[in-house]
């Protein structure tokens, strides 16, 4: 099918958009975002640039979002990049592990998939997430053998090793060899990324719209965080049940 040459112009303006900004918001852009909303010719052509790119473009709400492939390093992130941004600088497997474990971990504890909102608190304290990250690791640990490890596909005891290797500061050092500076440069990192908004001053985390929409419109309808659901929780027993 031929498209029109104001289509095309339209498409790229967008797509560039998206390159520039990650997202489209109606009330921010409301010219684009209907253009690419009402209009599926110019749907089509945006996703196929997507596609061509390496990332998907989705439509979560009122806000337009490219999402890069996990493989996509150029517009997203290589494991040796995360290492370097996330990790102390002698980091090894263990410690990028332990970061995404971190991660996994936040978005456990602040959503569920049920209710008419996966989310189902409003704000976390730092402390309790990282009491939360040592009981689960220490559940894990001693809940999952060596070949269960495998088969779960969590790695409880080198990563209760790397957190344990953190030392402790009461003082909130921002170094990544402490545990508090190492969870400082993760919620960081989820705050550029426009996933959180994280409040240093009263040590406070809060979930962002746009992770709230991924949440509740695509990884929550997907198995494998079920699956990291239910290895976390299984990890946690005596504690919170799913």
């Amino acid at each position: 099918m031929a498209y029109e040459i104001e289509e095309i112009r339209t498409g790229q303006e967008i797509f560039y958009y998206l390159l520039e900004h990650h997202e489209l918001a109606e009330e921010v852009s409301e010219r684009l975002y209907r253009s690419y909303a009402e209009n599926e010719r110019i749907q089509n052509l945006v996703k196929s640039q997507g596609e061509l790119s390496g990332c998907a473009i989705e439509r979560y709400g009122n806000v337009i979002y490219l999402i890069p492939e996990e493989d996509n390093t150029f517009l997203g992130f290589s494991k040796a990049q995360l290492k370097q941004l996330l990790c102390k600088s002698n980091g090894v497997d263990r410690d990028y592990y332990l970061s995404q474990f971190v991660i996994l971990t936040i978005l456990v504890e602040f959503f569920d998939g049920q209710g008419a909102t996966s989310r189902i608190r409003d704000y976390m304290r730092v402390g309790e997430l990282q009491n939360c990250i040592s009981a689960r690791l220490k559940e894990g640990t001693k809940r999952f053998g060596e070949e269960e490890e495998e088969s779960a596909g969590i790695a409880w005891a080198d990563m209760a090793q790397a957190y344990e290797a953190l030392r402790s500061d009461e003082k909130g050092s921002r170094a990544k060899t402490t545990k508090e500076g190492f969870l400082h440069h993760i919620l960081n990192f989820l705050q550029k990324q426009g996933l959180i908004e994280y409040v240093e001053e009263d040590e406070m985390i809060k979930t962002t719209k746009k992770l709230d929409n991924f949440m509740d419109w695509n990884l929550l309808n997907q198995n494998h965080f079920l699956r990291v659901k239910r290895v976390l929780n299984a990890a946690g027993e005596g504690g919170e049940n799913e």
